[in-house]
């Protein structure tokens, strides 16, 4: 099978799976009810990323047995993929401890570092640096991070969807461009365009306004693979892992300033709420789609040209990540990220 029937499969499954799964939420009363601190106003199915999960990973063995992918990958991704997929189908459907996920989060974590070997040296100014194990450390919390604040930014029509799409995209072109200087493999792109396929399919049902939610099964999927396949990127070229940092600049920055605010004032972080940078710029131009649409802007327009730049080795990793996150923070302070919402 080519891989150009592949895609378009993946997209179709997808499509056709989160339609399905629609009508079974609808069927069972599986509705994501607003509450005071939702984004939405209208009863909505929910755990339509189940069909993302299932479309991705159903097409991970082929890729695998076509050479198109190389089996530790794939394993990596499966298991990790699965484990956290799984984890979080059973937290929507029910609940399960903050500490048993959090575990289960870095089980998944490790089980792909495991099969990557770890985080490969770093790059920075010029100079190779070897972490070692203390790298793998941070390489395993960042992926339990990058999983987390996924499933934080997962909170209106669209968003997570228009970001893994643009981020995958973005990572596919940089892994063409360095093809045709020689420094990549012919392959490599495959992965990261499977997953923007298996998205699209979703996107669909989800591009605002939503006619199913992603659940918390898709959106972690979604940041952990997003996360393997950045530091798979790294083993492939150094300078990428800055490069996919920068094309995942929107939700890290927003995350991650909204995380460190909250501490800093004492609320209970693992606590639901609605005080990221995008929430409050939804509730500023009273719609989603505005958000959604600006999001994709700045991953085309401002971070991936960035991200080019730094992958085709024009700047220093470092130097272009600050450049690209300064007028995110910039962003995230103008919506009032991480602030209390003054409610009537």
């Amino acid at each position: 099978m080519s891989i150009w029937w592949l895609l378009p499969a993946v997209v179709g499954v997808s499509l056709f799976m989160t339609g399905a799964l629609r009508r079974y939420a609808l069927t069972r009363s599986l509705m994501d009810i607003p509450n005071a601190r939702s984004s939405h106003s209208v009863p909505t199915p929910r755990g339509g990323g189940v069909a993302i999960v299932v479309s991705f990973l159903l097409a991970l063995p082929l890729m695998a047995s076509m050479g198109l992918v190389a089996w530790p990958l794939a394993w990596a991704l499966l298991g990790a993929g699965a484990g956290i997929a799984v984890l979080g189908f059973l937290d929507d459907h029910g609940h399960i401890a903050a500490r048993w996920r959090l575990l289960g989060h870095f089980a998944a974590a490790i089980w792909a570092l495991f099969l990557l070997g770890g985080l490969p040296p770093v790059v920075m100014f010029g100079f190779t640096v070897d972490l070692g194990w203390f790298g793998h450390a941070l390489a395993a919390l960042y992926l339990v991070w990058l999983l987390n604040l996924y499933n934080f930014m997962d909170g209106i029509d669209g968003i997570a969807s228009v970001e893994a799409i643009c981020v995958c995209l973005g990572g596919a072109l940089l892994y063409a461009l360095l093809g045709f200087t020689g420094s990549a493999q012919p392959t490599v792109w495959v992965m990261p365009m499977l997953l923007a396929a298996a998205v699209a399919g979703f996107l669909f049902w989800n591009f605002p306004p939503a006619r199913i939610f992603m659940g918390d099964a898709g959106s972690g999927f979604l940041g952990i693979t997003l996360g393997v396949l950045s530091l798979q990127a790294a083993w492939v070229a150094p300078q990428l892992l800055w490069s996919w940092l920068i094309l995942l600049g929107v939700f890290i920055v927003d995350a991650t300033f909204t995380l460190l605010r909250r501490l800093l004032r004492g609320d209970k972080v693992y606590e639901a709420h609605r005080s990221h940078a995008y929430q409050y710029a939804s509730r500023r131009f009273g719609r989603h789609l505005p958000v959604t649409l600006i999001v994709g802007g700045i991953n085309i327009l401002w971070l991936l040209p960035i991200a080019l730049w730094v992958g085709l080795g024009g700047i220093d990793g470092l130097l272009g990540l600050l450049i690209a996150y300064v007028p995110l923070l910039g962003l995230a302070v103008k919506y009032h990220a991480g602030e209390l919402e003054q409610r009537a």
